[in-house]
């Protein structure tokens, strides 16, 4: 875990382009969490069919869509759907990653072979179109898309994990711990997997961004959110149709979808940076 933490202290003292981004993440995530609440709910789910398609003013920032809703008060609601639902997923299957590895790490040789080729056979599989049937089968819905993709994957983290753990078995500090006695799950739990995290915040941090993208195209083809809801690929899925007539209504959840995972994508290349001292020289 000392090695994780100081990824991440080592991270916020950085220079100033790279505390922009960490502020940027930081007022998205702020936004996530408390959009729904401040957005007036007719701007969001109401609608005034007399105001609809009117192009961004001082009254409506981002316009109004084809109901006469409110586009800016939308992105600012939706962000909770798309963000934070790409957070939980790229938790949720990283958790299951991190169970899996530590399994096949302290496990018997057999068992460790056996997870390892369920491992393989999915990141045999295209992960995409294997999430698109989940989605699919489970029902067309965000909470569908969110399974699917959790579903599909932990494979890719659980074999980063287990490898990074086989290299940290073999570290100085373990085998002396060894030697002195302690039990496995005690080096295990307390030494060998906090020491393999900060390799997998960094995959995180890009997880997010990839991630938010994906949710965003299964709405757009229609096994993700549907409508009303103001999740950012739904709003452009809705909006399609409008694109030479009434840009906005397609460019601001657009844009809300590129700076959130550039902005994550960034994240992923900080850690790193601060994770491995060579890059940090170099930039």
């Amino acid at each position: 875990m000392k090695t994780a933490v100081s990824t991440l202290r080592n991270a916020m003292r950085a220079p100033i382009a790279d505390m922009a981004v960490f502020t940027l993440i930081a007022l998205l995530l702020i936004m996530a969490a408390i959009g729904p609440s401040i957005a007036p709910a007719d701007s969001v789910y109401g609608g005034d069919i007399l105001n609809a398609l009117h192009p961004p003013s001082a009254e409506h920032w981002f316009g109004t869509d084809d109901q006469g809703r409110d586009v800016f008060w939308r992105v600012v609601a939706g962000s909770q759907a798309s963000l934070i639902s790409s957070v939980l997923i790229v938790t949720g299957f990283s958790l299951v990653g991190i169970i899996v590895a530590t399994i096949a790490t302290m496990g018997p040789r057999w068992l460790d072979g056996l997870l390892m080729r369920l491992c393989d056979i999915g990141l045999s599989l295209p992960g995409l179109v294997v999430a698109l049937g989940f989605a699919a089968a489970l029902g067309p819905s965000l909470q569908s898309a969110i399974i699917a993709k959790v579903l599909t994957g932990w494979p890719l983290t659980a074999r980063l994990l287990r490898a990074l753990m086989r290299e940290t078995m073999t570290a100085p500090y373990v085998t002396g711990a060894t030697v002195l006695g302690v039990s496995r799950y005690r080096l295990m739990t307390r030494h060998v997997l906090p020491n393999s995290l900060d390799m997998l915040i960094v995959k995180w941090a890009g997880d997010v961004g990839t991630t938010l993208l994906i949710l965003a195209g299964m709405s757009f083809i229609g096994v993700g959110a549907q409508p009303p809801s103001a999740e950012w690929g739904a709003m452009i899925a809705a909006a399609k149709g409008y694109v030479s007539s009434a840009w906005w209504v397609v460019a601001a959840p657009g844009l809300a979808i590129a700076l959130t995972s550039i902005a994550f994508g960034l994240l992923g290349d900080i850690l790193q940076a601060h994770r491995d001292p060579n890059l940090r020289r170099k930039i």
